[in-house]
């Protein structure tokens, strides 16, 4: 099926039809948030879940018990996806814990008015490309194509969620930054207990170092990938577990561009982000 079948466009930015329907699109942006909720914030395929896991037992003291026994969308829903507004959010208590793969441009007005604390994780663009290519095989988006087809319409912002260049210049651009803790994959990668550190400090969660060291465990890929609730019919029934966690690891992007690919990715990124001053990881 097509991007015309499959996809609208919300503020200049495609979604999936079935995932984003016009009632959840309004319910987001009707929705009030509070100064106390946390929001991850994502572009799609750069570690999202893998943040909601260590919020979850941060905030759980190292408790494993939520992330073990309830769904990540239920657990940190996704803002603008249509699951929300069965979830009676507004009575959850405090801290109330959310996702999105929105834009900042996009948030609703309440999160410009409440400024809620705010984890961007980042990761490597060719990275997600070449994850977002394997996710495409979900039925709710449209199919890639061969890479390199599907390479011109990432570089393009013509997939689910629009731009990544636009996307993460957004939330690095955005005011007020002193409610947005920023990280990348490639720093959970390489040291998930500091990484683990820094979001227990910015939670303002106390932690001894034992705790902390149990936390990294739990979240180490090959711990989440065997974790139960990924392996459930309900998950299933959307996409195999495996598209979810495929490999976990910095630089599989060689495994799939070519050198003249790789070298068009970079002259793009290079033109695309030459205003960005905010020194990334992978550089």
């Amino acid at each position: 099926m097509t991007e015309a079948e499959l996809y609208i466009k919300y503020k200049g930015v495609y979604l999936s039809k079935s995932m984003n329907p016009p009632q959840s699109l309004k319910y987001f942006e009707d929705f009030t948030l509070g100064p106390d909720d946390i929001i991850i914030a994502t572009y799609p395929k750069s570690g999202t879940h893998w943040m909601q896991h260590i919020v979850g037992l941060v905030l759980n003291g190292g408790d494993p018990t939520s992330v073990d026994t309830v769904h990540n969308w239920k657990r940190a829903p996704w803002l603008e996806q249509t699951s929300m507004i069965a979830f009676n959010l507004e009575e959850r208590p405090s801290p109330r814990v959310f996702s999105t793969h929105f834009h900042h441009n996009m948030m609703p007005l309440s999160f410009f008015d409440v400024n809620p604390k705010v984890i961007y994780v980042m990761r490597n663009p060719k990275d997600v490309f070449t994850s977002y290519f394997h996710f495409h095989e979900a039925p709710f988006l449209v199919k890639p194509g061969s890479s390199s087809e599907f390479l011109h319409k990432f570089l393009n912002g013509k997939v689910s969620y629009g731009s990544w260049f636009d996307h993460v210049k957004s939330w690095l651009n955005a005011e007020n930054k002193q409610h947005i803790m920023y990280i990348s994959y490639e720093e959970l990668s390489a040291d998930l207990k500091a990484s683990v550190a820094k979001v227990a400090e910015f939670l303002e969660k106390r932690l001894d170092d034992e705790v902390m060291e149990k936390i990294a465990e739990k979240c180490l890929f090959e711990n989440m990938k065997e974790n139960k609730i990924f392996h459930s019919e309900v998950v299933s029934k959307y996409l195999d577990h495996t598209k979810f966690f495929r490999k976990g690891v910095v630089g599989d992007w060689k495994n799939l561009l070519a050198a003249e690919e790789a070298e068009h990715f970079d002259a793009v990124y290079t033109d695309k982000m030459k205003d960005v001053e905010y020194t990334f990881v992978w550089d």
